[in-house]
Formats: structure tokens, C-alpha cells, sequence
């Protein structure tokens, strides 16, 4: 596996892994029209300027198939109650291939080295209350159910559950 930093001309494979990885983890669970008008929001351009936003950041995990997995980083945007400098991790995908590899702790590794970097003594994320796999790992890398998140998915409720862990 190798890592790096991402560049503009990645985000047509993230995008590809994020919506694959999206769709066979959680598809099930939405009406399509709300997983339509989900994914729908992923379009190049968002991309593009989420890409731009000072501060945030994408590293990738690539194998001799392509792209595995990746992480993003950013500033919080969560409605986490905290006055700790903090940061995010936005989201950390996976193509199954790499599930096991050990790609996720390196991609979790880079985000909370960035986070330190960045001067944040937090780092927040939301994960799914039933994505009982994500949540093992980010408990196993200190990371402390902070309570309830509602996740839109078109018109459908998640109930996500924030996450924080002191840097």
C-alpha cells in the first residue's frame, strides 16, 4: 500500500470510492429517492470546493488496483459543544479489498498527526450508530461517545453518534 496526499485530479476516484463504499455499507437502509438526492450532492464541482476550503485535506491509500481508501480532515463543522481548538475527520472510506489491510489505522494515524499539526487539542467525528465495526475502531483509538448527531440522507433521519478524542 502507499499514501499520499491527495491532488485535484484525484477527486473523480474519491468520489468513485466514496459513493461505492456508501452505497454497499448503508444503501440498504434508504428509500432510493433519498440515496439519490444524497449521492447527488457529490457532484465534481462540490468536490472541487471542499477540495479548496483552507485547512481541509484528503489522504489516499493506494494499492496496484487503485485507490483503497482515504481519509478526510478539516476544520469542525460537527455541532460538537466543546471551547478546545478542535478538528475533524470527515470521513474515512475504504474499498472492501482493503479492509483488513491495515490501511485504515495508517489513513487514522495521518488524521490525528494532522490535527496535532494544526494546533487542535480535539478531533470530532460522527459515525453511524449501527456501523458497529467503525465504531470499535475509532473506540480503539481513543475515541468517546460525545451523544447524539441527526445524519440527513435525503429526507431520512440517521441518528449518528459523535465522537471525540483529546490530541
Amino acid at each position: 500500500m502507499i499514501y499520499r496526499d491527495a491532488t485535484i485530479d484525484d477527486l473523480p476516484a474519491i468520489d468513485t470510492l466514496f459513493r461505492a463504499s456508501f452505497i454497499a455499507t448503508f444503501g440498504h437502509l434508504y428509500r432510493p429517492q433519498d440515496l439519490a438526492g444524497f449521492l447527488g450532492k457529490f457532484t465534481p464541482a462540490a468536490w472541487a470546493r471542499e477540495f479548496a476550503e483552507p485547512g481541509l485535506a484528503f489522504h489516499l491509500a493506494e494499492d496496484e488496483q487503485g485507490l483503497a481508501g482515504f481519509a478526510k480532515v478539516s476544520r469542525l463543522t460537527l455541532p460538537a459543544e466543546t471551547s478546545a481548538r478542535t478538528y475533524e475527520l470527515r470521513q474515512l472510506y475504504l474499498d472492501e479489498r482493503a479492509k483488513g489491510s491495515g490501511a485504515a489505522q495508517v489513513l487514522m494515524d495521518w488524521a490525528l498527526d494532522r490535527g496535532r499539526a494544526a494546533g487542535a487539542e480535539e478531533m470530532w467525528l460522527s459515525v453511524y450508530v449501527d456501523n458497529h465495526r467503525a465504531r470499535r475502531f475509532y473506540e480503539k483509538n481513543g475515541f468517546e461517545d460525545r451523544g447524539p448527531y441527526v445524519f440527513l440522507v435525503g429526507s431520512h433521519e440517521d441518528e449518528d453518534r459523535l465522537m471525540r478524542r483529546a490530541l
